[in-house]
């Protein structure tokens, strides 16, 4: 992966975060996954897909219709900052020479 591929999200795994758009608009969950080639976010509990599992009898695994999350565009979600606990977007400061993202509506650090 080149330097121009390298892309930067507004969210990091472990994020708690709301949905702002779509079916699930106005869940909350913290996110499980991040893809930032693809722009990509798996957040905990929100679009939920149902898909045919087969049956692996060698693997133990056996077969059905299987719920999990799939992966949503990460301009769909927002930022619930720890400290107000509201929906928020972010900014970059630098505190002792790293950059960490701080709350817009507080002020409050993201990053501990």
């Amino acid at each position: 992966m080149t330097d121009k591929n390298k892309k930067s999200l507004h969210v990091k795994t472990g994020d708690r975060v709301i949905v702002t758009a779509g079916k699930d608009k106005g869940k909350i969950g913290n996110v499980k996954k991040v893809d930032p080639t693809a722009s990509t976010v798996v957040v905990e509990g929100a679009n939920m897909v149902t898909k045919a599992q087969k049956p692996q009898p060698m693997a133990g695994i056996q077969g059905g219709l299987i719920k999990l999350e799939a992966p949503m565009d990460s301009s769909k979600v927002m930022i619930v900052c720890p400290a107000c606990e509201k929906p928020t977007r972010i900014k970059h400061d630098v505190v002792d020479g790293k950059k960490v993202r701080v709350c817009k509506k507080c002020g409050e650090q993201l990053d501990v």
